[in-house]
């Protein structure tokens, strides 16, 4: 290589070590935050985004950091997710905030994060545990889905224990329930199911199943099965057993255009229709996370990472990548509450 040629080259290599250099040196004032969600339409994940975006402006006004928000909505295709990612790491995000169209299949936002050095902070949908063990700035944030369902069967069972006649509606020593189950293949979904009918067995409410079918967490396909299932079997449903308070608020819907009364039903995550519903007397009881404190971690661990610095002490990790938001149940007739009394699972 000629003498110049090489002197050029290193002359080039010097100056970018140097602005690197200078780069690394600066005081970040501003941090860009990619965060795409699996479906914006979903409640919870609605109302976890609306106090995330309140909690990035308290975050601005304390700290005096310019928290910009990239919000996308995956409509449920993990491959619009996966060119979304792929956008967001274009446009220089600091820091990516995902919910999982497909929790099974998140090895392609990884490969993508990993390759441009991005961290990624999942939340509510909770990728495998061989995708999170890959890379070191990898964090999930959600709830314990088992802790979820064992709080939704206990509310029914405390409640049972105290007044068997709220849960035995027509007295006949078995309560016959329904179930409405998210989508087929979710974790959440399947642990719910199993958890919470487990618990109330468990726990000796003499349950039947009259029968059960997926409504992929969604209100209008909980009502449309609500409403065959009253008309197949009257009179035989005392409980529905909902995996998240949209499918219970379906259930609900059907029962109010149909004129039926005597039936029960609870649900999971405690959004803001769900807590009218529980509010109005239409619901029996939900299991709500504590959603301030979820939007709260998730906006602290997302800036510690842009900015390069450890996650918060203040939020301990489960194995340095899982935290686990505290969750309490919510019930008609004493609105108490009860905390979970610790992390983890």
């Amino acid at each position: 290589m000629p003498k110049k040629k090489l002197l050029f080259l290193l002359a080039v290599c010097l100056l970018l070590a140097a602005c690197q250099g200078t780069r690394k040196g600066e005081q970040k004032t501003s941090v860009r935050i990619g965060i795409s969600l699996y479906r914006a339409d979903d409640t919870f994940i609605n109302n976890l985004q609306s106090i995330f975006e309140a909690k990035a402006k308290e975050y601005e006004q304390e700290n005096g950091i310019k928290v910009i928000l990239d919000i996308q909505d995956a409509k449920g295709s993990q491959n619009v997710q996966n060119s979304q990612v792929e956008r967001f790491i274009s446009l220089g995000c600091d820091v990516l905030c995902i919910n999982p169209v497909d929790r099974m299949d998140a090895s392609a936002i990884i490969d993508m994060a990993m390759t441009a050095g991005v961290p990624v902070v999942f939340f509510n949908r909770q990728p495998v545990e061989e995708d999170m063990n890959r890379w070191d700035q990898l964090y999930y944030i959600g709830v314990d889905a088992k802790e979820t369902a064992i709080l939704q069967g206990k509310m029914v069972v405390d409640l049972y224990k105290e007044q068997p006649e709220a849960v035995d509606l027509n007295g006949d020593g078995v309560v016959g329930y329904v179930l409405l189950e998210g989508e087929t293949s979710h974790q959440d979904s399947l642990i719910r199911t199993e958890w919470s009918i487990r618990t109330l067995k468990n726990g000796g409410v003499p349950i039947e199943k009259i029968t059960g079918g997926i409504a992929n967490w969604e209100r209008s396909q909980g009502s449309a099965l609500m409403e065959q299932w009253l008309s197949a079997y009257p009179g035989k449903i005392e409980l529905v057993v909902s995996n998240n308070d949209d499918m219970a608020l379906g259930a609900i819907d059907a029962l109010e255009r149909t004129k039926t009364d005597k039936v029960n039903v609870i649900g999971i995550d405690g959004t803001t229709p769900g807590l009218e519903a529980l509010e109005n007397g239409k619901l029996l009881g939900t299991v709500s996370a504590n959603k301030e404190l979820y939007a709260t971690v998730m906006l602290e661990m997302a800036v510690s990472c842009a900015l390069g610095e450890s996650p918060p002490e203040e939020y301990p990790l489960e194995e340095g990548t899982y935290y686990w938001t505290p969750q309490e149940i919510l019930i008609r007739e004493t609105r108490k509450t009860e905390e979970t009394p610790s992390q983890g699972k």
